[in-house]
C-alpha cells in the first residue's frame, strides 16, 4: 500500500528530557504510557470477550501490531488522526490499540450516528483515513479501509512508536453551542494519568477484573473502559440489545461475571431492582456518571452498598478534562455529591470576577492541571474562550471553565448545583440545546427553543417549542442530522414566544413539564382486540398522550429508551409476558407490537 494520508499537522514541540511541564512531571511519577503497560501484560490472559469470540492479550498485541504497520504504510504517525467507524467489538479494540501503537490518534465515529453527522466529523477533524468493517456505505472524504485489510499482513513484534505525553491520543466530539459539534483533543499523558488516578482512588483495583464496555465509542466514558486493558483487565463487550434492556443486562452481568460496569443514573435505577447478592462476583463496582444522581437513587445505592451487592462511585468530569475529574463513593444516605477532585487536576471555585468564593458559597468550577485537554480541534478561538489563563498557577498555565456551578462542603467534597449556560445532560450525554435549535431553524422553524424538562410520566426529556414548521417534519429533520439522544421527545407548536423586557426569548416562561391531557386515554374506534386496547392504555400512561390509535408510532409520539423500559415493565406486570425492550424498537407501531405480544402470549399458553 502507498501513503495516502495528507501531510501531518504540525506536532507540538518535542519535550526535552528535563522538561518541567506538568504533563512530563506527572509522567515521570508513575503514569507510565498505556502502550508500555499493555506490553507487559501476560499474553495468555483474556483481553476481550465479544459475543462468542475471545481474544488473548498476545493475540491483541499481534493484531494491533499488524494494524499499526498497515496504517503506517498509509502515512499514519504522530499527530495524524485515524477515524474509526466501528461498532463496539473486538475489531474496535484492535483498531484503537493499533492506532495508538502507530503513534497516531483515533477519532471514534459511531456507525449508529446519522450519515450527515458522520460526514461532518470526518470533514471537521481532517481525518486522513477512515477504518470500517466494510458493511456500511462509504462516505465521501478520506480513504476507507477495513480492519481485515489492515491486519492481513503480519506486523512483527508489538513495538509501539515512542511518543511524548503531549502527543495527541484521541479526538472526541461533543455538542457545540455554535450549532456545530466541537472536537476535544486529549493527549497520551492525560489518558495514562486517568488510569493511574482511577487505580489510586480504588475505582480500578484488584487483579484480572472483568470490565463491561457498554458506552458508545463516540462517548468519552468509553475511554475509561478501554484503558483498563493496560492494567491487564478483561473487556467484555455489551451488545446494544443487552445494553438497553435492564433484565438482559442484569443476566449478562452475572453470566459474564462482570466485576466493573460504567453506567448512567438513568440506567442504573431499573438495574438495581434486578441485582441480587447471590449473582455474579459481589460487590459489583458501578462507576456512575454522565448526569446528576437524585436523592432517592443516591439513598438506594447507599443501601445496596451496605447490603454488599455493589460499591458505587459517582464520577463527574467534562470531556475536556479526560473523562473523570472527581470521584465520590456512595456509602451513606444523604445529600448527593460528586466527591473530591482527582489528583491530576486542581480545583478553582471562582466568582464572576475570577476570585475564590468563600467557604460554603457557590461558584463556577474551573479545573487546571496536566489532564485538561490540549484544546478544540482546529478551533483556536473556541479554545481560547474555554481554556483560560490560570492566575493561580505557574506562568503560562491554563484552566478549563466548566460552566458548572458547585458548592464546597467542609470535608472537601463538591456538590453540583447545575449549569450556568444552555448546556444540559440527558441520559449521560452532554447536549448544547443551541445546536438543536439551529437544526430546527434550518428545517423550517421560524423560531425554536429547546429545554430539558419532563414528560407526563416524570421522565426527563428534551422538549422542542417551535413557531412555524410542521412538528413531524421537524422531528424527521433533527433525526437525520443529529444523534438520537439529541432528538427532542416532544414537539410543541406555539403561536408566539414570551420575551424578557430586553426583547430576548424568556426560556423560564416555557413549561418544563408536559402534562397528560384529560381526554379519553384511547380512541373509541380503530382498536382491535384486548392486546391493542392494553397497549394503547399503557402507551397513554407512559407517554402522557391524549389518544392512541393502532397506527401510531411509539417513538414519533415521544418515546425513547427509558420510556421503552417503562413500557416493557408495565406489559410484563399486566400480562406476565417477558417482552424484551428490543421488541419495542422492532415493532414501534401499536398494531404491530400488539400482534407480537399476542404471539408471545399464545406461545406461553401453548
Amino acid at each position: 500500500m502507498t501513503a495516502v494520508l495528507p501531510e501531518r499537522a504540525t506536532a507540538p514541540a518535542a519535550h526535552p528530557a528535563d522538561c518541567p511541564c506538568e504533563m512530563c512531571a506527572a509522567a515521570g511519577t508513575g503514569a507510565a504510557d498505556l502502550m508500555s503497560r499493555l506490553a507487559t501484560v501476560p499474553g495468555a490472559r483474556t483481553a476481550v470477550v465479544a459475543g462468542g469470540r475471545e481474544m488473548t492479550f498476545q493475540q491483541l498485541r499481534d493484531r494491533a501490531a499488524s494494524f499499526a504497520a498497515g496504517i503506517a504504510r498509509l502515512g499514519a504517525g504522530p499527530e495524524t488522526v485515524i477515524a474509526l467507524c466501528l461498532p463496539r467489538g473486538a475489531d474496535l479494540v484492535t483498531a484503537i490499540i493499533g492506532t495508538l501503537t502507530a503513534g497516531a490518534a483515533y477519532l471514534p465515529v459511531d456507525p449508529a450516528l446519522p450519515e450527515e453527522r458522520r460526514r461532518l466529523l470526518l470533514e471537521d477533524s481532517g481525518a486522513g483515513l477512515v477504518v470500517t468493517d466494510g458493511t456500511a456505505p462509504a462516505l465521501p472524504g478520506p480513504r476507507a479501509v477495513t480492519v481485515g485489510e489492515l491486519t492481513a499482513l503480519p506486523g512483527g513484534a508489538f513495538a509501539p512508536v515512542k511518543v511524548g505525553p503531549g502527543a495527541l491520543a484521541y479526538v472526541i466530539y461533543t455538542s457545540g453551542s455554535t450549532g456545530r459539534p466541537k472536537g476535544v483533543e486529549i493527549a497520551r499523558g492525560s489518558a495514562s494519568l486517568l488510569l493511574r488516578e482511577l487505580e489510586d482512588e480504588g475505582a480500578a483495583s484488584g487483579e484480572m477484573r472483568r470490565v463491561g464496555w457498554n458506552a458508545s465509542p463516540s462517548f468519552d466514558a468509553s475511554v475509561q473502559q478501554w484503558v483498563r486493558l493496560s492494567r491487564g483487565d478483561t473487556l467484555v463487550m455489551t451488545d446494544e440489545e443487552t445494553r438497553r434492556d435492564p433484565a438482559l443486562l442484569a443476566a449478562f452481568i452475572d453470566a459474564q461475571r462482570l466485576t466493573d460496569l460504567d453506567i448512567t443514573p438513568s440506567h442504573a435505577e431499573p438495574l438495581l431492582d434486578l441485582l441480587t447478592r447471590d449473582g455474579g462476583p459481589r460487590p459489583l463496582t458501578l462507576l456512575i456518571g454522565g448526569e446528576a444522581i437524585g436523592p432517592a437513587l443516591w439513598d438506594r445505592l447507599a443501601g445496596a452498598h451496605r447490603s454488599g451487592v455493589l460499591r458505587a462511585v459517582n464520577v463527574y468530569g467534562p470531556t475536556e478534562c479526560t473523562v473523570d475529574a472527581t470521584a465520590g463513593w456512595i456509602e451513606e444516605p444523604g445529600e448527593p455529591h460528586i466527591g473530591a477532585v482527582l489528583p491530576g487536576l486542581r480545583m478553582r471555585l471562582l466568582d464572576t470576577h475570577l476570585a475564590p468564593v468563600g467557604p460554603g458559597e457557590a461558584g463556577e468550577l474551573y479545573l487546571a492541571g496536566p489532564r485538561i485537554a490540549r484544546g478544540y480541534r482546529r478551533s483556536p478561538q473556541l479554545t481560547a474562550q474555554r481554556f483560560v489563563a490560570d492566575p493561580f498557577g505557574a506562568p503560562g498555565s491554563r484552566m478549563y471553565r466548566t460552566g458548572d456551578r458547585c458548592r464546597l462542603l467542609p470535608d472537601g467534597r463538591l456538590v453540583h448545583l447545575g449549569r450556568l449556560d444552555g448546556q444540559v445532560k440527558l441520559r449521560g450525554h452532554r447536549i448544547e440545546v443551541q445546536e438543536i435549535e439551529v437544526t430546527l431553524s434550518r428545517a423550517g422553524a421560524t423560531e425554536a427553543a429547546v429545554v430539558l424538562g419532563e414528560d407526563a410520566g416524570g421522565t426527563p426529556c428534551l422538549i422542542a417549542y417551535h413557531r412555524g414548521g410542521d412538528s413531524d417534519a421537524l422531528r424527521d429533520a433533527v433525526a437525520r442530522a443529529l444523534p438520537s439522544y439529541m432528538t427532542p421527545s416532544v414537539f410543541v407548536a406555539v403561536d408566539r414566544f414570551a420575551t424578557t423586557p430586553s426583547g430576548k426569548l424568556d426560556r423560564s416562561a416555557l413549561p418544563a413539564r408536559i402534562e397528560a391531557a384529560e381526554a379519553a386515554p384511547v380512541r373509541e374506534t380503530g382498536l382491535n382486540g384486548r392486546a391493542e386496547e392494553l397497549i394503547a392504555r399503557v402507551w397513554a400512561q407512559v407517554l402522557g398522550a391524549a389518544s392512541i390509535g393502532p397506527d401510531d408510532n411509539f417513538f414519533k409520539l415521544g418515546g425513547h429508551s427509558l420510556l421503552a423500559i417503562k413500557l416493557v415493565s408495565r406489559v410484563r406486570a399486566e400480562l406476565s409476558v417477558a417482552l424484551p425492550v428490543k421488541a419495542v424498537y422492532a415493532h414501534p407501531r401499536l398494531r404491530d407490537l400488539a400482534a407480537h405480544i399476542e404471539g408471545l402470549t399464545a406461545a406461553k399458553d401453548g
